[in-house]
């Protein structure tokens, strides 16, 4: 697979409501220490799921934030990423964005239909 899955995400506008939820349904744990992009999640809200639980992923928002689920795509280039969405007739919505500490990039674009969608890449 040339550009795998590498990330999900749950957010929504209680976020630890939402960990304690899916830790009950499925047994996963989070770590809220990490940093992570402010467009994505308040800061201390964000819980990343342990490797090996899932996929890497993570449940976070807060009360500003509307409730989504997202997948990430990796891509080596995050920009050039949007910039072939949107030709092919997606739209961009958030992004590249690198979170604080973080060598990584992210963004989210539309497909045409509306879809959210995620991309992750290294900064």
């Amino acid at each position: 697979m040339t550009h795998p899955v590498v990330h999900f995400e749950i957010i929504g506008t209680d976020p630890a409501a939402l960990r304690g939820y899916y830790g009950s349904l499925f047994g996963w744990s989070f770590d809220t220490s990490g940093p992570v992009a402010a467009s994505v999640s308040e800061p201390g809200s964000y819980g990343f799921t342990p490797a090996g639980d899932t996929i890497p992923g993570g449940v976070g928002g807060g009360a500003g934030f509307r409730p989504q689920t997202v997948f990430y795509v990796g891509v080596p280039d995050v920009e050039e990423a949007l910039r072939r969405a949107e030709a092919l007739g997606g739209r961009r919505v958030m992004g590249p964005e690198r979170p604080e500490g973080r060598d990584l990039v992210v963004a989210h674009f539309t497909d045409p239909e509306g879809n959210l969608i995620g991309l992750a890449g290294p900064a």
